[in-house]
């Protein structure tokens, strides 16, 4: 058996995980589909179009909510990782962890352990909302291979 090879470095600019089976493939096919059942809805009206159009709706709504519900998961299980990581590492801001918002702690994960406390404290003081901007200001990225 082969080894497998080491994840790549992750950073800013690579750590969005698109998975092409599904993004582009399955969800392309998708809207291609609703698009040409909306087309013959619309051009070519007949009641059997219009039925033919509610497995697309539904076929697009799976793919929505396929995609939405792990994430939703995901988010709240990272939100905690991040609270438990931050009570241990940056005791003194015990008190203020409720201010963090879910994407401030889901920007914070790619933090390293050294420079978690002060981009913590930083985000909280500055009020730094947007992900992108904390993100950016990781300088030693801890990478996150099992996200969705």
């Amino acid at each position: 058996m082969a080894p497998s090879a080491a994840p790549a470095a992750q950073n800013f600019a690579n750590h969005r995980k698109f998975v092409p089976g599904f993004h582009f493939l399955t969800i392309g096919l998708a809207v291609v589909y609703l698009l040409w059942a909306l087309y013959r809805v619309l051009f070519h009206f007949s009641v059997d179009h219009l039925f033919e159009l509610l497995p697309a709706i539904v076929l697009g709504l799976l793919a929505w909510y396929a995609r939405s519900f792990p994430l939703v998961v995901q988010n709240r299980v990272i939100r905690l990782e991040e609270r438990l990581r931050l009570q241990r590492l940056v005791p003194e801001l015990s008190g203020r962890i409720d201010e963090f918002t879910p994407g401030q702690l889901i920007a914070l994960r790619f933090a390293s352990d050294a420079e978690l406390p002060a981009l913590a404290r930083k985000v909280l003081d500055e009020h730094i909302r947007d992900q992108n901007v904390i993100k950016k200001q990781v300088q030693s990225w801890r990478a996150d291979h099992l996200r969705a």
